[in-house]
């Protein structure tokens, strides 16, 4: 996937979006709180997601069903790279001394250390 980025707004419909997994333009605009956006204003969102390539649908007559056709958690990793890149200086150190510093607990880096510890050790199995 290219770095591209989303708005604030395509980013919510992309969220809905890989709720229901699969759903026509009325299921995404009930995924929203109320008050509930225009679905003209779902719609456009939809049309600018379906040119960037992150939706795509099938047409059934005169309606589409819409279905993500990046996956979440893709989106995400691509995202946080992004935010290394941008803000860190493409460091993931200092990206996680950031949070380490600045924002957990003890148990959260107790977790954290944990988590880092194993995949140290498939790490080391794989040689």
């Amino acid at each position: 996937m290219e770095n591209k980025e989303l708005t604030k707004a395509e980013e919510q419909v992309m969220q809905y979006l890989w709720k229901v997994q699969k759903g026509f333009l009325k299921d995404i605009v009930d995924q929203f709180p109320k008050p509930k956006p225009a679905y003209t204003t779902v719609s456009t969102v939809i049309r600018v997601l379906v040119k960037k390539g992150f939706i795509g649908y099938n047409t059934y007559g005169k309606i589409h069903e819409y279905y993500p056709l990046i996956a979440k958690a893709d989106y995400f990793q691509n995202h946080v790279k992004l935010i290394i890149n941008n803000f860190f200086d493409g460091s993931a150190p200092k990206f996680a001394s950031f949070f380490a510093n600045e924002q957990l607990n003890l148990s959260e880096l107790e977790e954290i250390k944990k988590m880092i510890e194993e995949n140290i050790k498939k790490l080391k199995l794989k040689k």
